[in-house]
C-alpha cells in the first residue's frame, strides 16, 4: 500500500467515524404536541427555536387551536377551517402530523368533521375538556371517541388534571371505548401517580384493552431533578415506556427544555430513545 493511499483511507476513517458520532449525538426526535395557533407562521417560528436549539427534529403533532374562544361548541365552520389549514400546512410541510379537532357537543356536525378529516388522512383528533368547556362524562363524548375507534383516528385529550376527576374520567373513558386508542396529554401533570392503577388493571381479565397512550409534555419538565422524579419515573414503566411520548406543548414550553429534562432522567438511553422517537413512529406508522 502506498503512502498517498494509506493517508487517503485514514482520512475516510475519520470523516467516517465523525459522521457516526454525530448520529449519535443527535437523536431523532418526534414532538407530539406541538401548538401553532397562527399555523404557518407559528410553525417557522418553532423551527427556528428548534434549530438554535441544535435539535434533530424529525416531526411533529401539530394542533391549530388551544385557549381562547377557539373550537367552542356552536362553531362548526369556524372548527373546519382550522381543521382545513392544519391539515394544509401538512401537505406543504412533510414532518408536520396534523391534529384536527371538533367538539362533542355538536352531535352530528362533529361526526361529520371527524369522518371528513379522516378521509383526508388525519390520524389524531385533539379535543380538551377544559379549554373547549365540556364534560369528559357526557354521553356525547363517548359517541364521538368511539366513531374515531372505528375510523382508525387516535384521540388526544388533555390531562394536566386542571378539573376534578380529570384522570379517573379519562381512564373511564378509555375502558369504555376499548378499540379507541387516546393519547393522554401530561400523564395527568402532578397527580402522575394516578395512572400507576394501570398495573392493577392489567391484572383484571376483560377489563382493560391497553389502549392509553401518554405524552408527558411540561410534566417532565415540571419534575425533573426534583423530589418527585423518582416516582415519575416509576409510573412511566407502570404505564408501559412503550406507550409515552415526548412533546413539548410549544410555545408554553420549548422542546428544548423537554427534551433537556428526559435527558435528565435516570432512564436507560434505550428508554430515552423510545419516548423520544421510537414509540410515536410505532403508533402513528411514521416511516
Amino acid at each position: 500500500m502506498n503512502r498517498k493511499f494509506r493517508k487517503c483511507s485514514i482520512f475516510t476513517a475519520f470523516a467516517f467515524s465523525s459522521i457516526v458520532q454525530f448520529a449519535v449525538a443527535a437523536p431523532q426526535i418526534f414532538d407530539a404536541h406541538v401548538h401553532l395557533r397562527n399555523t404557518e407562521e407559528s410553525f417557522l417560528e418553532f423551527e427556528e427555536k428548534v434549530k438554535a436549539a441544535n435539535l434533530e427534529v424529525s416531526g411533529i403533532g401539530a394542533m391549530w387551536f388551544g385557549g381562547g374562544n377557539q373550537a367552542l361548541a356552536g362553531k362548526p365552520k369556524e372548527i373546519r377551517a382550522g381543521n382545513d389549514s392544519i391539515i394544509a400546512l401538512a401537505a406543504k410541510y412533510p414532518k408536520v402530523l396534523p391534529i384536527a379537532t371538533v367538539h362533542p357537543y355538536d352531535g352530528t356536525a362533529a361526526i361529520n368533521e371527524l369522518k371528513r378529516v379522516a378521509a383526508k388522512g388525519v390520524k389524531v383528533l385533539k379535543i380538551h375538556p377544559h379549554t373547549q368547556k365540556f364534560d369528559a362524562e357526557d354521553p356525547r363524548v363517548l359517541t364521538l371517541v368511539q366513531r374515531a375507534g372505528e375510523l382508525g383516528v387516535i384521540v388526544l385529550m388533555d390531562n394536566a388534571h386542571i378539573l376534578p376527576g380529570d384522570s379517573e374520567k379519562l381512564f373511564n373513558l378509555a375502558l369504555n371505548a376499548p378499540k379507541t386508542k387516546f393519547i393522554f396529554a401530561h400523564m395527568g401533570a402532578l397527580n402522575f401517580r394516578f395512572w400507576n392503577i394501570l398495573k392493577a388493571a392489567r391484572t383484571a381479565e376483560g377489563l382493560f384493552g391497553d389502549n392509553i397512550y401518554f405524552d408527558i409534555s411540561a410534566t417532565v419538565e415540571l419534575v425533573a431533578d426534583t423530589p418527585v422524579e423518582a416516582e415519575f419515573i416509576w409510573t412511566l414503566r407502570n404505564v408501559n415506556l412503550d406507550h409515552v411520548l415526548l412533546g413539548s406543548d410549544y410555545p408554553q414550553y420549548s422542546l428544548e427544555q423537554n427534551v433537556r429534562a428526559l435527558d435528565h432522567l435516570d432512564l436507560t438511553e434505550n428508554e430515552k430513545s423510545k419516548i423520544r422517537y421510537e414509540n410515536a413512529r410505532a403508533l402513528f406508522g411514521l416511516h
